[in-house]
């Protein structure tokens, strides 16, 4: 007798500076490794899928300057009634979660405020601290991000490559994302 096929899993993001791709990179490690399948893709790429095709959504969104990208709220928007038809799940990577109290999607400012704003509501959220990298800003991008840093205590060296994400937290969303219930 055949196996069944596995769990197929689609983990679709936007970044602005990569690292959100990181995470998904992560995510689909340790998914696999619990034995799903796992495509990662751009979510301005996921629309060419056929999304019936997986059993699972998971959508990753980065922050830049207090919101997500505007692909993610139209993709949500365009396939809400299959998103709403798996279990799915949705992560945000922001600096502010860096803050103890701020890395909850109950907790977090823009998370809240996104999940608030969509009438889908995922299965399961999460927030994740990002990276700051200075050097690999623009002008105009490292001079506001180091003023709202300096205005939130958070490192304002021009130099500074910081990395706050706490890896064990992405890889147990990953885990959790795996044990969904339909």
């Amino acid at each position: 007798m055949a196996e069944p096929a596995a769990e197929r899993i689609l983990i679709a993001y936007a970044t602005t500076d990569g690292h959100t791709g990181r995470i998904c990179e992560r995510l689909k490690q340790v998914i696999e490794d619990l034995g799903r399948q796992v495509t990662v893709t751009l979510l301005s790429e996921a629309g060419a899928l056929d999304l019936r095709d997986f059993d699972r959504v998971v959508i990753g969104a980065s922050i830049r300057y207090g919101h997500h990208q505007p692909v993610v709220s139209e993709f949500i928007g365009q396939h809400q009634a299959l998103l709403e038809s798996r279990p799915s799940a949705f992560f945000s990577v922001n600096i502010v979660a860096r803050k103890p109290n701020k890395n909850t999607p109950e907790t977090n400012p823009y998370c809240r405020k996104f999940l608030k704003s969509m009438a889908w509501k995922p299965r399961r959220a999460a927030v994740f601290a990002g990276r700051l990298d200075y050097p690999s800003y623009g002008f105009i991008d490292r001079q506001m991000i180091r003023l709202i840093m300096l205005i939130t205590k958070g490192p304002t060296d021009p130099k500074a490559v910081v990395e706050f994400t706490d890896w064990a937290q992405v890889e147990a969303f990953g885990r959790e994302v795996c044990a969904l219930t339909a």
